[in-house]
């Protein structure tokens, strides 16, 4: 059995997937992170536990060196990246990180990356000597949705 990217209309998997999460998140656009990587979320876990959001980075952008305090289930949809251990993740891979793991990543190839991604815990990005430079938890990524449906002028949806 062969599995297509492209839906009965001939419209690619991954944009119907993002046109369904920006429905489901109210929004019209992406949220900006930074440089070259958005946001989409999907759910908030309850109890600070983690959240479920795609993400979208464009070639050559790179993921700083950080630690997850839970695990974290990334399935890649379009694109590719390459991981600090030098495997390159293309559509349809799966990446497992457990608890406590520490990497960096970039986006590769031509065409910008989107990964399904499931986040436990928290994220803490990391300097010298794994200092923590910056942490991130489910209530920072609700509030920076949050801020984001404000500055756009929508009401925010209850993603929990």
């Amino acid at each position: 059995m062969t599995m297509t990217t492209t839906t009965t209309h001939n419209t690619p998997l991954a944009d119907v997937i993002v046109a369904r999460a920006l429905e489901r998140a109210g929004l019209a656009d992406w949220m900006p992170e930074g440089e070259g990587k958005w946001s989409l979320p999907i759910q908030f876990l309850p109890d600070d536990a983690g959240w479920v959001e795609l993400m979208r980075l464009s070639p050559g952008t790179r993921l700083g060196l950080h630690r997850h305090t839970g695990e974290v289930h990334a399935l890649t949809l379009a694109g590719e990246r390459r991981l600090n251990d030098g495997r390159v993740v293309r559509p349809g891979d799966y990446i497992h990180e457990p608890a406590g793991n520490v990497d960096w990543w970039e986006a590769t190839g031509t065409e910008e990356l989107l990964v399904h991604v499931v986040v436990k815990g928290s994220v803490e990005y990391l300097g010298p000597h794994h200092t923590v430079l910056q942490w991130i938890t489910t209530a920072d990524r609700s509030a920076d949705y949050h801020r984001w449906c404000e500055a756009v002028g929508v009401p925010p949806r209850d993603l929990c």
